[in-house]
């Protein structure tokens, strides 16, 4: 079982990277980000100017994409959330084992302990606030498994499942909207604990799993496929909302099947029951990409 680790040789934030997460304190989090909801939503002539310029800062491989020619794009977030090729991320092919949700790098992985989960060295959070709050849920993955997955600028920002499940419970939980950054989630502390999520908790052969999607600065709409747009929110309170067949309101998602997406880039959270175990090649600080297994399928057979 991996134990909790930081990404090897993790550089110290610059002075310009700490100013930055000094100043995000003070910022109007949810005004900029819905300023961008809407300028990303703005069909103008200078649309497919500002998408090459971002393909071009962000070295993003639009040959992967569905549509690759930038004109194509009526506005920016429909580029962001641009669909991928059906080839380009094939599926492990072991049926049983897990596979990553979505392109990025990992961040942390490893063990829950304690009801803790490692943001970055020297700074943790605990499950039942990333949660919502909810301590009976928390429970379900005591001794459980982590992973923090960074979706950066060029990545793509389709979240998928890795593996087979019924959707049990989505909750809703406002917050701010801090950078996800690197250097910010150093810095500041329990950060994805008071941003602004989306826990999505759904039931598989090995129990519970939660996809946890994280809003960030900028990150105008968390989106999923049974619920459309879930945020921006129109309050701020924790939202529940249960599924299931005891309600008529059974939803199964396949493995590597579309689960949701982010309008403008953050980060997933998948927590793992005490019953899987990731693999010990996957460790904090690799890239990942969409449907790479990292199950410990010896474990699982065994």
């Amino acid at each position: 079982m991996n134990e909790q680790s930081a990404p090897a040789g993790m550089p110290s934030p610059t002075w310009k990277q700490t100013l930055w997460s000094a100043v995000q304190y003070a910022l109007p989090h949810h005004f900029i980000s819905r300023g961008v909801f809407h300028l990303t939503r703005w069909h103008t002539p200078f649309t497919a100017s500002a998408i090459r310029w971002f393909v071009r800062r962000f070295d993003v491989d639009l040959s992967e994409a569905v549509e690759s020619d930038p004109a194509v794009y009526p506005t920016f977030n429909a580029f962001f959330t641009r669909a991928l090729k059906a080839d380009v991320r094939p599926l492990a092919p072991d049926p049983v084992e897990w596979v990553s949700p979505c392109d990025g790098r990992i961040s942390q992985i490893g063990a829950i302990q304690s009801g803790n989960l490692l943001q970055a060295k020297g700074r943790d959070y605990s499950v039942i606030e990333l949660l919502g709050g909810d301590a009976a849920l928390a429970r379900e993955f005591e001794q459980g498994q982590f992973v923090t997955i960074y979706l950066s600028p060029r990545d793509y920002h389709r979240v998928h499942m890795p593996c087979t499940g019924n959707l049990r419970t989505m909750i809703h939980v406002p917050g701010r909207l801090f950078s996800v950054s690197p250097a910010t989630v150093q810095q500041v502390p329990r950060l994805f604990a008071r941003n602004e999520r989306l826990v999505c908790v759904f039931e598989t052969d090995l129990g519970p799993m939660a996809l946890v999607l994280v809003g960030a600065i900028n990150v105008a709409a968390i989106e999923t496929v049974w619920a459309g747009l879930v945020t921006p929110p129109a309050g701020q309170e924790i939202t529940r909302r249960d599924y299931g067949n005891d309600i008529g309101m059974l939803i199964n998602l396949v493995r590597g099947q579309e689960m949701g997406r982010f309008n403008m880039g953050s980060t997933v959270i998948l927590l793992a029951p005490s019953s899987a175990d990731f693999s010990p090649d996957w460790q904090a600080g690799m890239p990942v990409r969409l449907g790479q297994g990292w199950m410990d399928t010896d474990r699982i057979s065994g």
